[in-house]
């Protein structure tokens, strides 16, 4: 990727919270997209090389990578006034400033809870959103549960390897409400190619910890996994009612999904169910080959042509 012409970190007074944007573009004028991470708590800002090497969105857009409340190198008391409700308000905010600044209608990326967190907040906030591009959405935790639960009992007894049956056999059943429960089922379907595709749990770890330190040094690299830890342990409890098909969100904009053929925690249904319940105005489906849950690694080249084609 060349160099860019737009390269830029902006902080934000967020509802009472200090937040960073980057946004970046390869000229100017180019249309906003604002990337919602997934998680929930994972940073996004040391991904950013990641995101400009595999998507290359700059070239058709503003793109602007969005530090949720609480994560990356935040104090400790952001992370610990974190909630779902807040996320969902800290977003709306951020898409103002964004819509604002531009002058032009956003395009979202949501990723994974991001996708989910995208498509509550655009309940109140159609005028300044073009499309939302969902990513690996969560519909409903108990659901993704157990089906990633089924998916694990399934490959115990298919593979016969007894290193695995032994971590699935000591790996807790969902529901999954604290930190360590949750990274022990995260390494177990990171190995399992479900994650991003043929990626084991240490190779994305390793990866994930020298971007870090690229982007927030060796302290701020512990604040960010100490606030990892804080986030999900805030956020775990919240989420688990979660149910889009029993509330789903009243969307007045097109979106467009994409799943993962690869990923364990989307159930089979919901590609199907999923559109058919938000009922936005428009709508489209792409299931992914050779995906797991963080398919825009996995499958660039799709979410690239789906977002140039918004």
């Amino acid at each position: 990727m060349g160099r860019l012409a737009i390269d830029r970190t902006i902080t934000l007074e967020v509802n009472g919270s200090t937040q960073r944007v980057r946004i970046c573009a390869a000229r100017e004028g180019l249309p906003p997209m604002l990337v919602v991470q997934g998680g929930p708590a994972l940073p996004l800002l040391h991904e950013v090389s990641k995101f400009q090497r595999r998507l290359n969105l700059e070239q058709h857009f503003l793109v602007g990578y969005w530090e949720q409340r609480g994560c990356g190198n935040a104090p400790r008391d952001e992370a610990n006034g974190v909630s779902w409700l807040q996320q969902i308000d800290d977003l709306r905010t951020v898409l103002t400033w964004f819509h604002g600044e531009t002058k032009q209608r956003v395009t979202m990326l949501g990723i994974s809870i991001g996708a989910t967190l995208a498509l509550r907040a655009v309940e109140r906030d159609c005028d300044q959103v073009k499309a939302v591009i969902a990513v690996s959405p969560d519909a409903h935790t108990r659901d993704a549960d157990a089906a990633a639960d089924a998916f694990f009992q399934n490959e115990a007894r298919r593979i016969a390897d007894r290193r695995l049956a032994s971590r699935v056999a000591k790996l807790a059943r969902p529901p999954y409400l604290e930190f360590s429960a949750f990274q022990q089922r995260a390494r177990l379907l990171a190995d399992l190619g479900t994650i991003e595709y043929g990626k084991t749990f240490v190779a994305l770890m390793r990866e994930t910890l020298l971007g870090m330190i690229a982007a927030y040094g060796v302290v701020g690299t512990g604040r960010a996994l100490r606030n990892m830890n804080l986030v999900l342990n805030r956020l775990l409890p919240q989420i688990l009612p979660l149910d889009l098909f029993a509330d789903p969100p009243q969307v007045m904009v097109p979106v467009h999904y994409i799943f993962g053929d690869q990923d364990a925690l989307t159930p089979a249904s919901v590609p199907d169910r999923l559109p058919a319940a938000i009922a936005a105005p428009a709508s489209t489906v792409v299931r992914a080959a050779n995906a797991g849950h963080m398919l825009h690694f996995d499958r660039p080249d799709v979410v690239r042509s789906i977002a140039e084609g918004v």
